[in-house]
């Protein structure tokens, strides 16, 4: 069941209480109330806490999470956010899951926060990779590219209201924090991008044995590459990119191979009366010249120096 918690407040205490309860690692250094103003709004779905507060005051903070894995953003016109090592650009998202980090402002900041449990976190990302020794761990605090941090701004922005919306629908609240969890697992360097790539590569492997199985059983048959890719269960694109990853070519190239191949072969058992066009034919080569070009590229002779014994 969600818990939605919407506070108001000019209470300096307000802050720290609800920091702590949420994120129990948070400590608030310093907050000058001059000018103080507190509004948060959240939604707790099932372990990730999504958070979005506003704070006019001064504020010095400090975060460093043992059995959370967070992710925020925090936009100020006269603060900074920095790791021990560095300073993060203003308005940047970033991760941590053990680092320390550090924000600052003077007047008012906005912030926009998903807090996982850690555990948790871990256990369904090891189910969606089916990887059941994954160790999960961010590898880098800020996000891979500019496009991955925009993606993680637009994702928040729809996240926050849909969770305060799920009315307890039990189905909706695991749905939105399995995509807060992807969506800051994908955005951010971790262990789950690289067990998520040895999924694809192994993925692509079965594909590719499929699809040169169907081509080496059908290969003197009429078929095209989007029947292969039939075969396969796969689109045509996602077969050319198996293809690329795993054997460094693509389908039409290995499916013209293998028709060579035994072009080859029946021109080298020259037993039958069978003339080069025909053979040729026979392996869908409707272009006796384009046929013969090819064969002598690949074989170093012609088609009729192979079939005559030459």
């Amino acid at each position: 069941m969600a818990d939605v918690v919407r506070m108001d407040s000019d209470d300096v205490e307000d802050v720290e209480e609800i920091w702590q309860r949420f994120v129990p690692s948070a400590e608030l250094r310093r907050i000058d109330p001059t000018r103080f103003a507190f509004h948060w709004r959240s939604a707790t779905l099932a372990d990730v806490a999504i958070i979005r507060y506003t704070l006019s005051a001064g504020v010095h903070s400090c975060i460093r999470p043992e059995d959370q894995l967070f992710a925020c953003r925090v936009v100020s016109r006269d603060g900074w956010v920095r790791t021990r090592q560095k300073l993060i650009a203003p308005g940047m998202p970033w991760a941590t899951d053990g680092a320390q980090v550090e924000a600052q402002w003077d007047d008012t900041a906005e912030v926009s926060a998903l807090a996982f449990d850690r555990v948790r976190a871990q256990e369904l990302a090891r189910l969606i990779t089916g990887d059941d020794l994954l160790s999960l761990r961010l590898t880098g605090l800020e996000p891979r590219n500019p496009a991955a941090a925009r993606y993680w701004v637009r994702a928040f922005e729809y996240l926050l209201p849909a969770g305060m919306a799920t009315d307890d629908d039990e189905i909706l609240e695991a749905g939105l924090a399995r995509h807060a969890l992807v969506t800051t697992l994908s955005c951010f360097a971790s262990t789950y991008l690289d067990a998520i790539s040895r999924v694809r590569d192994g993925a692509a492997v079965q594909t590719v044995r499929r699809a040169v199985t169907f081509i080496d059983d059908n290969a003197n048959r009429p078929i095209t590459i989007d029947d292969v890719a039939a075969a396969a269960h796969i689109s045509t694109r996602g077969l050319q990119y198996a293809f690329r990853r795993s054997l460094e070519t693509t389908p039409t190239e290995y499916l013209r191979r293998v028709r060579l191949d035994g072009a080859h072969r029946d021109l080298r058992i020259g037993a039958s009366r069978d003339t080069v066009a025909i053979i040729a034919r026979r392996w869908g080569f409707g272009n006796a010249s384009r046929f013969a070009a090819l064969y002598r590229e690949t074989y170093g002779r012609t088609p009729r120096e192979t079939l005559v014994g030459e």
